[in-house]
């Protein structure tokens, strides 16, 4: 219930900021989890080696990357997603997990803009999650509108 709270007056804030980016200065960071855990592809070193089969939403986030040129980084853990928040060129982030990892997130990368978005656990949690990617593209496109 706190998580919620917390991702929904981040949430919120950031619209009333009203915060305006170029493409390369949003970050969309998603879990590790949205994988498919059958996938023997090794996405988490480096997201080209994604088949793009279309059976997870890996290749939903690359293609968003390569439609409006935003940053998009698979976050295996809470230190590697702060340190890629921590970049100064940085200046938004759209941030995709569960909402433990979402609240630890949003605090973490104050004062940047955070628009956070919670993924579903329809396999339990951390396997084999998904979320309404049309929420991710919206946004995105509300950042570099």
């Amino acid at each position: 219930m706190i998580d919620r709270a917390v991702i929904s007056l981040s949430n919120f804030a950031v619209r009333l900021r009203r915060t305006r980016c170029r493409p390369g200065e949003v970050l969309v960071l998603f879990s590790r989890c949205l994988q498919r855990s059958a996938c023997d592809r090794k996405v988490a070193e480096d997201l080209a080696n994604c088949a793009r089969c279309g059976k997870c939403l890996v290749a939903r986030f690359l293609e968003l990357r390569d439609g409006l040129g935003v940053r998009v980084c698979m976050a295996t853990g809470g230190r590697l997603a702060a340190e890629r928040a921590r970049d100064p060129s940085v200046k938004a982030i759209v941030a995709v997990a569960c909402g433990k990892e979402l609240r630890a997130g949003i605090f973490a990368s104050l004062p940047k803009a955070v628009l956070a978005r919670s993924i579903a656990w329809p396999n339990g949690p951390c396997k084999d999650t998904t979320i309404e990617f049309r929420e991710v593209e919206e946004a995105v496109r509300w950042l570099l509108r």
